[in-house]
Order: structure tokens, then sequence, then C-alpha cells
């Protein structure tokens, strides 16, 4: 990559910095404000990024020079507005010195572990900071550096080897995303090829394709990987979409786990579990989308609970809006939790604007209808950006399909088509079945035949295609880690007692947050009932309940806090506590097995990112097809065709074509569908290119190939030139 192609590169990490700055509330009260910064400047930049693919995607613009620019002068507005930012005052010197213990440690954990709240762990810089750092940037990395400082001198033995264990843990995945090159199988088939065709075609104008999630799944993780591919000319950073996402999730849990009441030690467990759960260890070195999508449903969530005890402004509408359309537009199930979210907030905004404005003593003074009213237009304004964000991809969607969801094969594979409460419970057992699976093969034998056995009990079949996707069948498998379908049952086991106790005794986990983290952990379990409800079950359904795991974390966090605070005797834990600290340690295995040996990246053995070459990792998930797409595609370059067809089916690998096939100044080849399940994009016409290559059986390639031309195959992978080449 050229020395511009990293100038590039860097734009939106300083854009995040600079809006990190100005956006980081000033005001008291506000928990972890450095945390709620990088929550803002996150949604802002990427609400800025999607909307910039979108705008030069409708003017056929999607190149380097265009997309250069704009960040440029994004990147510039900003950092002239973060010189000029100061903050409006600073507390008095008293004050100042009694709050700074707190203030410290908000960014990393909060208060100190003995600080029975949070209320005070905000606020603007001591007054006896220069007046250089008191705003903008310097303030910004100054606190970050105060913060990690207050930690180190502060933290015990036990919060030392949580957050320890957590930075080595990031570090590590880091490494492995900048060794490996992409390697998930789904992006070989749909994430990575529709950002060459946008490359390609310079628009985000649809194509013909014979794989309809090329077009048809949202692609706001993809769109990211946009500015990454323009920016560094190829894949080597696309990894990095998803690391960061992890690192996003990270952030927001514990500052949730902050905003229902948890201390440093509650909020550095949350980042432990998290961070340890193998199936978000393993996507943060890959090109999938999970993650990102739940790092925008997090952001959903936190802005959600400052909601509920303080008036929206517009900032907060703004955010939120922000995130409910990044959502949307990255995975659409992730709104299935986004959604009770809002209404919790909407109805927490009503609620507030009932009270009277502080020191109002009468009660219909202005506060009535006018809060009210303006209640229901900050509540339009979310939906207004929301859909300023995802609209155009589902106007796109509409226009093509009739549907703003799509084809009906993808309304109809995923979705349940049944919703009686048999049906629904044999799905959420399937669904918890693959969730909490572990490597016990007794156990899971047992417990999957006694739900097959109560299913047929109850007159459902568990294989009904109605709640089971395509042919797949139940059970299988899901303890081994591998990023597709890993399973998360020690977080996942945590997660769910720390729900239930949230709602049974909340007052035992947090006395004075009772009421929010009941309502939190209530919208938390309706949106698993609701996932199990509307999701058919599917071998890799683990990592479509991403999304969930993240906002259920922060209950588990904050119920291991609870039980270690408690001792049997003095200097002794009680025998809950002891599991617990098993079961964190056990976590902490989990976790260093999967980088160490999770599946398709690793660090040790056999496809080791230090040992394997570049083009074996690509395969690691077909390593029998390496060797037949480069023959195929060496031959074809031999030929010096330029216009090249494709032949493939659905689940087909289509992105080693787009890396195979470009010219040798890097320009991506000229590939056109032979076939298109996209009613009014007809495919190309095979005697219009010059070559043909194919995936997948020799007749249904032969199918396409124009009589007297030579065919070259072998078990996967063939090709086709006419007789003058």
């Amino acid at each position: 990559m050229s020395a511009a192609g990293w100038m590039l590169v860097a734009a939106p990490v300083a854009a995040l910095v600079l809006l990190t700055a100005l956006l980081r509330p000033r005001a008291a009260g506000v928990v972890a404000p450095h945390r709620l910064g990088v929550v803002r400047a996150a949604l802002l930049t990427g609400a800025f990024a999607v909307l910039t693919v979108e705008v030069l995607g409708a003017l056929d613009a999607l190149t380097l020079p265009a997309f250069a620019l704009v960040w440029l002068l994004f990147v510039a507005g900003f950092a002239v507005a973060a010189g000029r930012r100061r903050d409006p005052g600073a507390p008095p010197a008293a004050v100042a010195g009694s709050r700074r213990a707190v203030l410290v440690g908000a960014a990393v954990g909060g208060p100190p572990a003995d600080h029975p709240t949070l209320g005070a762990a905000s606020g603007p810089p001591p007054a006896d900071a220069p007046a250089t750092v008191r705003g903008g940037v310097a303030a910004l990395l100054t606190g970050w550096a105060d913060r990690l400082t207050h930690l180190r001198r502060t933290a015990t033995r036990g919060e030392r080897l949580l957050a320890g264990t957590v930075l080595a843990v990031v570090l590590i995945e880091l490494v492995v995303a900048l060794l490996a090159e992409p390697n998930n199988f789904d992006s070989q088939t749909y994430h990575l090829p529709k950002v060459e065709h946008w490359v390609a075609q310079g628009s985000l104008e649809f194509w013909p394709t014979a794989i309809h999630r090329q077009v048809t799944i949202p692609p706001g993780a993809e769109y990211l990987l946009l500015h990454l591919r323009l920016f560094t000319g190829g894949d080597t950073l696309h990894n990095l979409v998803q690391w960061a996402a992890g690192i996003g999730c990270l952030l927001v849990a514990t500052r949730i786990t902050a905003q229902l009441g948890g201390g440093r030690r509650a909020q550095l467990v949350t980042a432990f579990l998290l961070a340890t759960t193998p199936m978000v260890a393993l996507q943060a070195t890959s090109t999938q989308t999970d993650l990102v999508a739940a790092a925008w449903a997090a952001c959903a969530a936190t802005l959600v609970l400052d909601g509920l005890h303080r008036r929206a402004g517009l900032t907060d509408a703004l955010a939120l809006g922000a995130a409910t359309g990044l959502t949307a537009l990255t995975k659409t199930s992730g709104l299935i939790a986004v959604g009770p979210l809002l209404l919790l907030w909407g109805l927490a905004q009503l609620r507030l604007a009932r009270r009277p404005a502080a020191g109002t003593a009468d009660r219909a003074a202005p506060t009535g209808a006018r809060q009210v009213a303006r209640t229901v237009g900050g509540s339009l304004l979310v939906l207004l950006v929301a859909a300023t964000v995802v609209g155009p991809f589902l106007a796109r969607e509409t226009a093509e399909f009739g549907h703003p969801l799509g084809p009906p094969r993808l309304r109809e594979s995923i979705p349940m088509e049944r919703h009686d409460p048999a049906a629904v419970l044999v799905n959420a057992l399937r669904i918890g079945h693959t969730a909490f699976d572990t490597p016990l093969a007794p156990l899971r034998a047992g417990t999957a035949s006694a739900i097959m056995d109560g299913s047929r009990a109850i007159g459902v079949d568990p294989q009904d295609r109605a709640i089971t996707f395509g042919r797949e069948v139940f059970p299988v498998p899901a303890w081994y880690p591998d990023e597709d379908r890993v399973a998360f049952p020690l977080a996942g086991a945590l997660a769910l007692v720390g729900a239930v106790v949230a709602l049974a005794r909340p007052r035992r986990v947090v006395p004075g947050r009772a009421g929010t983290l009941r309502a939190y952990a209530g919208v938390v379990v309706g949106a698993v009932v609701l996932h199990t409800a509307m999701i058919k079950w599917q071998p890799w359904g683990n990592r479509l309940l991403l999304y969930a795991l993240v906002l259920a974390v922060p209950l588990a966090g904050l119920w291991v806090d609870v039980v270690l605070r408690r001792r049997a005797g003095a200097g002794r834990l009680s025998v809950a506590a002891g599991l617990v600290v098993t079961v964190l340690a056990t976590s902490a295995l989990a976790g260093v097995l999967a980088l160490s040996y999770g599946f398709p990246r690793r660090l040790v053995g056999t496809g080791s990112v230090f040992t394997t070459g570049e083009w074996d990792t690509r395969f690691l998930r077909r390593p029998q097809w390496a060797d037949e797409f480069r023959w195929a595609a060496s031959a074809v370059r031999a030929s010096d065709a330029r216009r090249i067809g494709l032949v493939q089916q659905n689940d087909n690998w289509e992105y080693p074509w787009w890396l195979l096939l470009r010219d040798d100044d890097g320009r991506s080849p000229e590939l056109v569908a032979l076939q298109s399940v996209l009613p009014d994009r007809p495919p190309a016409d095979p005697t219009s290119v010059d070559a043909i290559v194919c995936t997948g059986p020799r007749t249904q390639c032969a199918r396409f190939v124009p009589a007297g031309w030579t065919i070259g195959y072998r078990d996967h992978v063939g090709y086709a030139l006419p007789p003058n080449r």
C-alpha cells in the first residue's frame, strides 16, 4: 500500500478521535462520558461512511479520488472545530480534589471498587488543569492517560488480571487480523464480491448474479469495507473492521454495566467475559458482519439507558437514530433488540416529559403538553435519521423485488413460518441447545434426544422445514471453536443467571437502580424470546445471536460482582464465589484456545497465520479448491481474455476470481454472470465473453458453454475457451 493509502486509512481514525473530543459530554451526572463520546463519534463516523457510499454511488463516483476528497474535507472540518473547542468551565478547586478519584476511573473502570454510585463519575476536568489541555483532543488524551494511571495504581490483583487478559486478547486479535488474509466462507461467496462489483462498476446498481445474497443481504458492513478497499487497493486491512467493532462492543458493554450501577470490577468482569467468548474472539479477526451489527445495537442500548433518567436532546435523538439505521443496514436481526429498546426509550421520555422541569413547582407549567410534543418530535427524528441511513438500500430492494426485505426466497428461508406456541417452544429449545453446546458428547446427545422426543410428544416435527433453515438437520456439534458456529455456554450461562436475578431480585444487585436494571433485563430477555419466535434454527445460528449476547453480558458482570463481594468467612470466598472464579478461569482458557486453535484463523498448528502462505490461508475452509482456482485462472489469463463469464451456484465462491483475474496493474477484471436470479437483470450472453470460469458440477457449466469451445475441468473448478484462444 502506498504512503497516500496509509494517510487515507488514517482519516477515519483521526475523525473518530476528533469527534470523540468534540462530542464528549461536559455536563455533570453523565456516566462514563469518555465512552459516550466514543459512541457518538463512532455513530457519526459510521453514518458519514454509509451516506458517502450512497451519495457517491448515486453519482456513479465510487472511486478513490472522490472518497479521498470527501474524507479529507470531513477530517479537516472537524479538526478546526476540535481545535477551537474549550470546556465552558471547571468545578471549584475544593470539589475537583474530592471528585478526581472517581473521575479518573470512569473510562476503564468507573468509580473505585468501594464506591457505591456512579453519579459523580463525570464532569469537566479539574480546575488546576492547564488551559491548553482543558478542551479538544489534548483533554481527551490526557483524560484517558489519567484514568489508565489511576487504574494501574489502585486496582486489585484480580482487577489487574482481568484488565491484562482483556488487553492481551485484543492485541493478539489485532496480530491475527493483520496477518491473516480474509477467509470467511460467506465473505468468499457474497460479502467481498459485492465490494468488488461496486468498485468495478463505480455505483451501487444491482447486477445479474446467481448468488442473490450479493444484492439482497443488507450491506452496512460492506460499505465500511469499500472505503478500505479503495484506500488500499486490496483486502489487507479488511479484518480490522470487525476488530474495531469488537473494541466497540467491549467499550459499550462496560458502559452499560456502569449505567446499570456496576463499579469498576463489574465492568472489568463484563469486558473479560465478552473478550474471552470464543465467538467474539474469532469474529474479531474476520470479515464476517455479526460483530459490526452487535456494536451498533449496543450503541443503541447505551443511548436508551441514558434516556431512562434524563430528557433527550437533539444530539441524543440524532445518535439513537443513527444507531438504529446502522443496525438495520448491517443486519436486520439486530432490530429484534433495538425495536424493544426504542419502545422503552419512548415510554421513559414520555414519563419524564410529564414531570416538572428542575426548579419548577407547578406541575402544569411549560412541562406538560409542550414537553410531550417535544418527546414525540424527538421520536420522529429518531425514525427519520434511521430511515435516512437505511432508506436508500430499502428503496433499491423495493424497486428490484417489490418488497423492502427482498425476494420471497430470502423472506421465507430465515424467518419462522410457524408461530404457534409449540413450534416456537421447540425452536427455542433447539437454539438454546446449540448456543450452550459443550464438548461433553453424552450431555449433548442426551439433551438433543430429550428435545426431539419432547417435540414429537407435543406434535412438532423437530426437523420441520417451517422452523428449520434449508435442509439442515438438528442437532449439530457447536462446541468446536469455529467462527461460524461456536457455542458460548460460559458467558451465556452467566448472562442467563444474571438476567434471572435482575428480574427477580434487582435490589440485591444494584439497590439504587433496581427499576432500571429490571427494565433493561426485561428488554434483553424479550429480545431473545422474540429471536426464537422469528428466526429459524440453523447450525450457524449462534453468530446470529451475537448481538443479544453482547447486550446480555453486562447482566452477567453485575451478578458476578455481587457474588464476589460475598464472603463465607474472613478472607475466604463462598462456594458460589469459588464456582464463579472457576468459570472465569475456564472462560479465559476458552478464549486462549479459540485464538490459538480456532478456525479458520489460528496462531499455532496446521493453518497457523505465521506458517501458512497467503493463498493457502484464503482456502483453509476448502484447501482442495486452492490449486483448482489457480489452474483455471492461469489458463484464462494466458488466453488474454478481457470479458469473462461466471457460472456458479448460490453458495459457491466468487471472490477468488476477482483476485486471480485482476490486471497486472491491479485493476478489477470484467466479470459478468451467465446466470441471474434477478428477474429484471438478464445474464450476459455466453457468446459475448472471451472465456468462462465455473464452480460446481461440470454438467451445470457445460449448459452455458457455446458449441465448439474447449472445456477444462477438475473436481470443482473449470474453465472454457473459444476455439481462437
